[in-house]
């Protein structure tokens, strides 16, 4: 395909593009092969515009944040991938708005500042607001739903919705994105006010939970598998004897089963492969079916 025009375009937006360029720099597991395309939008005001090259020219588009629960395939992804890394915020009483390239730990961090409590259980997962909206993000009996107040977003042809709350379809790690092929570009979450002093301990508390429990020394892609009801997927995985059974570069984490992490090298096929004996394996001694929490592309 030809994507002068579209970088032509792209680059007179202010947007930085790159060609060939490989996605395992853009991704937490750090595996990936290349993109035709990538283009980084720091500015979504001037995304309809860009979309709407991309769509006269009838080329693929793939939308990525933070990359921090995918898993891309190593031949990589045809057409063109937009990074969306505009990471703004604001806030307004109680009211905090961010664009959808927002860190959470950037979110979490400005919520201290303000005195808001609410958003502690989001402190240290490794994603994206527009990542966390759509997957519903969450962690220690605290998720997206319970603080978001609507969500902006836009469709492939360029029209700009802005959903509510309940409109957003909010389920354990899902939501109506997962439904539509939209574009989130921002979210308003209401928060609590509160002492800085604990919302600060609990952000602690949280971050040491992590740093002690899971492997964050590796590349992964945080939790592997969704939580089957009336079981924990890492205790299924660990009564199965798998901790630090691997495939290739990709490994059952001996410090959670519940990861899978990139000991070097891992390739996507060796994840792939990975997973598919856990699953195996998990429903073979216990019947229970283990869905994939992580996003395959490409």
């Amino acid at each position: 395909m030809n994507y002068i025009k579209i970088t032509l375009l792209a680059l007179s937006l202010g947007y930085r593009c790159y060609e060939n360029e490989p996605l395992s720099a853009r991704t937490s597991f750090k595996i990936g092969g290349p993109a035709d395309l990538v283009i980084e939008c720091d500015n979504l005001e001037k995304l309809p515009e860009l979309l709407a090259v991309i769509n006269k020219e009838n080329i693929p588009l793939t939308v990525i944040g933070n990359g921090s629960n995918l898993l891309i395939s190593d031949d990589g992804i045809r057409g063109v991938v937009l990074v969306i890394s505009d990471d703004s915020i604001t806030v307004d009483g109680d009211i905090i708005t961010a664009s959808a390239g927002a860190k959470l730990s950037k979110l979490c961090n400005t919520a201290l500042k303000s005195g808001l409590s609410g958003f502690e259980f989001g402190y240290g997962i490794p994603g994206s607001v527009g990542g966390a909206v759509y997957m519903n993000a969450g962690a220690y009996d605290g998720e997206i739903k319970q603080v978001i107040v609507s969500a902006t977003s836009i469709t492939r042809d360029g029209e700009i919705k802005t959903r509510t709350a309940e409109e957003l379809l909010l389920g354990y790690r899902t939501s109506v994105f997962k439904q539509n092929d939209e574009i989130i570009l921002s979210a308003k979450f209401k928060l609590i006010p509160a002492e800085k002093d604990g919302v600060k301990a609990k952000m602690d508390d949280y971050l040491s939970r992590r740093k002690d429990k899971q492997p964050l020394e590796f590349p992964s892609a945080g939790s592997t598998f969704k939580r089957p009801e009336g079981y924990f997927a890492g205790a299924l995985i660990e009564q199965c004897g798998l901790k630090g059974f691997s495939v290739g570069g990709a490994e059952v984490s001996t410090k959670h089963a519940g990861f899978v992490i990139n000991r070097g090298n891992a390739t996507c096929s060796d994840v792939k492969a990975l997973i598919k004996h856990i699953q195996d394996t998990v429903f073979n001694s216990f019947g229970v079916v283990l869905e994939t929490e992580v996003i395959y592309l490409g």
